[in-house]
Order: structure tokens, then sequence, then C-alpha cells
């Protein structure tokens, strides 16, 4: 496929689901940093656009079943992300904040760097706490009812809130917070390389961390460009 460098990161993103693969493969934030032109994110990741267009072609596989999420209505969405991606998160919180202390036990005098991931990891996961309490308890229980009360041309509830861009304008403060994290954690631990005396635990931390900054570009990715757009625009016609 040919790509436009005019286009922006997000418009890829939405177009093509296996984009958000290669942009992790590249280091290319598609979740925060969507507006970005594709020029622009391909040269700060050190690529050419015919790169890019490569990775898009090698990465593609006719056998993989993917989602279409701009197809699916906006609580089949809301579902999607509290089935695969709040449950995984906290799962991985109380599982990481174990392995995290051990680490630091073991290998925190050594790699005194570790001290540092602990205390981001702590504030991230404080966070991500309240931040998924929040969407569950006010914002996503909003958007269903847009999505209701257009379903069955009835006028929409009036939350204290006033309009649904007041949450989702937090709540996109907090996933650039988050996303700010995640890029100190990956400068602190040089891409997630364990050091020639790291133990399994030590091994099985660093893997951890990556595959839950995986999930969470994917969280954000579902959140800022298809699910908070969609619903601010149902918002202005119910």
């Amino acid at each position: 496929m040919l790509l436009d460098p005019s286009k922006t990161v997000r418009e890829l993103a939405l177009a093509s689901p296996n984009a958000t693969r290669v942009f992790e493969k590249a280091r290319i934030d598609y979740c925060c940093g969507g507006d970005r032109l594709l020029g622009d994110a391909c040269e700060a990741a050190g690529l050419e656009i015919h790169q890019l267009e490569q990775m898009m072609k090698e990465s593609a596989d006719p056998k993989r079943g993917t989602i279409d999420f701009q197809e699916l209505t906006l609580v089949e969405l809301i579902r999607h992300i509290l089935n695969n991606h709040h449950e995984f998160t906290r799962h991985e919180i109380a599982r990481l904040e174990v392995l995290v202390e051990k680490v630091v036990t073991a290998h925190g005098q050594n790699h005194a760097e570790l001290l540092a991931v602990k205390s981001l990891l702590g504030q991230l996961f404080r966070d991500l706490t309240q931040h998924m309490f929040k969407e569950e308890a006010i914002l996503f229980p909003f958007v269903a009812e847009l999505e209701q009360a257009a379903q069955q041309k009835r006028p929409r509830a009036y939350p204290p809130f006033g309009t649904v861009n007041n949450p989702i304008r937090v709540m996109t403060m907090e996933h650039d917070t988050a996303g700010d994290i995640l890029r100190e954690l990956r400068k602190l631990t040089s891409d997630y390389a364990v050091p020639a005396d790291a133990c399994a635990s030590y091994q099985t931390l660093y893997r951890s961390l990556e595959a839950l900054e995986h999930d969470l570009h994917q969280h954000i990715h579902l959140e800022n460009n298809i699910l908070f757009p969609r619903a601010i625009e149902l918002e202005a016609r119910v």
C-alpha cells in the first residue's frame, strides 16, 4: 500500500487495524500522538515512508483475524475495552506491584535505575486505577445512555458534568500523562534491555512491562481515536 506522508498517524491506524502492530515495532506513537503527520512521525523514528510501507506489507497476514472497531456499536466497543484492557491492566497491576518489589530488593543496590522504575510504576498504577474507575463509573455509562437514547429516538439524559466533552477532556489529559510515564520507563530501562546479571524475575518484569506498554497503547488508541470522537459526535445529534 502507498502511504501519504501528509496523512496523520491516527488516520492510518483507523484505516488499517494492522497498522498499530507496525507502529509498535517502529516506535511510532499512535495513541497520544495520533495527530502527527506520517511523514514527520517516520522522520522522528528514523524511517523513510517507503520503509513503513514495506513494514505494513510484511506484517499483513490474511489468516489473522482483525476486529474493525469502527464497525462496533459504542456499547460493544466499551465492552471490548473493559473485558480486554481494563481487566488485563488490573491483573497486571496486582502482579507487577509484587514483582517489582522483589526485583528491587534483589537488584536495587547494583541497578539504581530500578528505584526510579518502581517509583514511576507506583504513580502509573495509582493513576490507572483512578482513571479506570472514573471511566467505568461516569463516562462509559453516559456514553451507553447516549447510544441507547439515539436507538430509541428519545431525549438523552443530562448529566451533572454538562457535556461528554468534559470527562473526555480529563480522560485524554490522563492518557497523555500515562504516555509520558511509559516513555520515561522505556528510557530508564534502555528499551527494556535486561542486564547480564538479571535473574528470571528481573527478565520477567521487563518483558511484562513491555507487554503492558503495548496493551496500554492499544487501549488508549481505542478511546482517543475511536470511542471519544464518536461519543462527542453522537451527543451533538441526540
